[in-house]
């Protein structure tokens, strides 16, 4: 992260865990959040290997929630791909990896058989069921070291501030650099 710009020396750079004083810098509250995110997403990958899921990757957690998304009979790769934000051939990647691993499997779609639905298999709804549990753990142990009411405070302001169709967007792969 860039300490301060300085023509000449525009990548000056502070050192890991310093410079985060107490009334921050701009650049510090995407940084921080997107800190914390990651915190949660690798300490719930590593309890999800642990639980017998050891190839779920992040991404593959956001494909497996837009599969969800298109409700009970699945969706198709083209609109895991449009809630995903990435192209149909990205999305086809991400579902034939799923595939493989045994987290989805590919249907007849019963309305228009020039159609595949991707849906969960047993295998997938138990990696998102777990997922949902370790949260909830992992939210726990916020609490127990923040405050359960300073947690609440922050996941209000965060509503607050978030437009509220982008809440829960799934598409964060697109600017992560890819499925």
């Amino acid at each position: 992260m860039v300490d301060q710009f300085d023509a000449r020396n525009v990548n000056q750079v502070v050192d890991a865990g310093k410079g985060f004083e107490e009334d921050g810098r701009g650049y510090e509250l995407p940084l921080l959040l997107f800190a914390g995110f990651r915190t949660l997403i690798d300490r719930l990958h590593a309890r999800l290997a642990q639980e017998g899921h050891p190839g779920l990757r992040p991404a593959y957690g956001f494909a497996l929630q837009a599969v969800v998304a298109g409700g009970p009979a699945g969706a198709t790769a083209s609109e895991v791909g449009r809630r995903l934000g990435v192209s149909k051939q990205a999305a086809g990647k991400t579902v034939d990896r799923l595939l493989a691993l045994g987290y989805v499997e590919r249907t007849d779609d019963p309305a228009d058989a020039r159609r595949k639905l991707v849906r969960l298999t047993p295998s997938g709804r138990d990696a998102l069921t777990r997922s949902a549990a370790i949260f909830d753990e992992l939210r726990a142990e916020w609490a127990s070291t923040l405050g359960t009411e300073r947690v609440r405070d922050l996941e209000t302001a965060l509503r607050t501030v978030v437009p509220p169709e982008t809440a829960y967007r799934l598409d964060a792969t697109s600017w992560l650099g890819g499925a």
